[in-house]
C-alpha cells in the first residue's frame, strides 16, 4: 500500500528545496533542477510535523548551526541502494570519501561504479549526504542537484568544520 505523501517547499542558498514526507518520515529532498527527481503528487505539508522539523533542521544546517540531522527517514530503493545510502550517513560532516572507499567500506571493493549509480539515485539530498562522495582523484563528479551545488555544500561544510576545529 502506497503511503500518503506531503510536500513543502523551503528556500535555501541553493534555491528552493522540495521536501517530501510520508505520514511519518522524510522520503525526498530535491534541489532545483534535480536530475531524476520523480513527479510527486502530494498534499500540502506546511503544517506536517516531520516537514516542519526537516525545514527547521535544514535552515540550521545552511545557517551553520547544525552539522547533522535527526529525522525519521524512509529510504525507498533496492536493498543495495539502501545499503549505500546508509553508508553515506556515516561520512562525517565536512569530510569526503571516494566511490572506491565507500565500496571497500561496504565490503564490495569491486563495486565502485555500482556505488556511484546508487549514490546518484539518493532521493534525500543533503540529509543523506551523497554530496560527500567524490572521485578517487578528488574531482567533483556528477551530482543530481548539479556540480555547483555539490561544490557549495562541500565548501560550506569544510568552512564550518575548519572554524570549529581551529577554536582553542
Amino acid at each position: 500500500m502506497m503511503k500518503t505523501l506531503h510536500e513543502r517547499r523551503t528556500s535555501s542558498p541553493l534555491g528552493e528545496l522540495h521536501v517530501v514526507a510520508s505520514d511519518d518520515a522524510i522520503v525526498g529532498v530535491y534541489l532545483p533542477g534535480h536530475k531524476g527527481a520523480p513527479e510527486i503528487v502530494a498534499h500540502d505539508g506546511r503544517e506536517h510535523p516531520v516537514l516542519r522539523e526537516a525545514t527547521r533542521q535544514l535552515d540550521a544546517y545552511f545557517e551553520g548551526r547544525r552539522d547533522s540531522f535527526v529525522l525519521p527517514l524512509d529510504l525507498r530503493g533496492s536493498p543495495f541502494q539502501r545499503e549505500v545510502w546508509a553508508a553515506l550517513l556515516t561520512i562525517p560532516f565536512g569530510e569526503t570519501r571516494s566511490y572506491a572507499e565507500l565500496a571497500r567500506a561496504l565490503g564490495r571493493p569491486q563495486a565502485a561504479r555500482a556505488v556511484g549509480a546508487a549514490n546518484a539515485k539518493n532521493p534525500i539530498s543533503i540529509i543523506v549526504p551523497c554530496h560527500r562522495v567524490i572521485a578517487g582523484d578528488g574531482a567533483l563528479t556528477g551530482y543530481a542537484g548539479g556540480v555547483a551545488a555539490k561544490r557549495w555544500l562541500l565548501s560550506h561544510e569544510q568552512r564550518r568544520r575548519s572554524s570549529f576545529l581551529s577554536v582553542p
